[in-house]
């Protein structure tokens, strides 16, 4: 791929500009199977990572640019006292009320890709040598999976998913299985995978597998 960053100024600000100017790695998996952990080691290793449950959480934060447009569409009973989304009251919307998942979504979505965009185009001015997008939900969509060029799945036993996300969002276990329905299935991502991190130890055991994967997208 060529690594000529000399347009960048003047492109639009579209993740479709950066096509063939750097490999754009998606980084994919259930929720509690350690993509963070990924990430973070691939960030070490050098690779701009941007990670949009991240920025969800940034735009939905007190003063985030989406908190005026929810409030307006569901009402200010769903910010809490902070002035920031109200997560836990959401999510139970969201898995009652497809039509509110589908309004919640047209607000935040356009937000995060803008958002995931200017980030994208700081890292490569920086001269990172590949970007990673961890996207929770990126099987299930159609925009990512076109976008990518390298879809690199972490896996791990469902029920360690599920004790992580209990532990570490104080969630019962049946709010976690929801979750897990509302995913799209550990076969159906490890179907599209182009690499599988299997994450089920330690971080000293996963290393070695994230380098060998860091070696093997610089010769993409």
């Amino acid at each position: 791929m060529a690594s000529t960053h000399s347009n960048l100024d003047s492109a639009q600000a579209d993740l479709k500009a950066l096509k063939g100017v750097i490999p754009l790695i998606g980084l994919t998996g259930g929720i509690g199977s350690g993509k963070t952990a990924i990430s973070d080691l691939l960030g070490a290793l050098g690779a701009g990572i941007i990670d949009t449950d991240l920025i969800s959480h940034q735009i939905t934060a007190p003063g985030g640019k989406a908190i005026p447009l929810i409030t307006k569409a569901f009402g200010a009973e769903f910010i809490n006292a902070q002035g920031a989304l109200n997560r836990p009251k959401m999510r139970t919307l969201v898995f009652e009320d497809p039509q509110a998942r589908q309004i919640l979504e047209q607000i935040t979505h356009p937000l995060i890709r803008q958002e995931t965009a200017k980030k994208a185009f700081e890292l490569v001015k920086l001269g990172v040598p590949y970007l990673v997008f961890v996207v929770p939900l990126l099987i299930e969509s159609g925009s990512w999976t076109k976008l990518i060029d390298y879809l690199v799945v972490v896996d791990c036993p469902e029920e360690t998913q599920i004790e992580r996300v209990m532990h570490r969002n104080n969630m019962t276990r049946s709010e976690v299985e929801n979750i897990l329905k509302a995913q799209t299935s550990r076969d159906t991502r490890l179907a599209a995978a182009n690499a599988v991190i299997q994450n089920q130890g330690s971080l000293d055991e996963l290393k070695p597998e994230v380098l060998i994967l860091h070696q093997k997208i610089l010769r993409i």
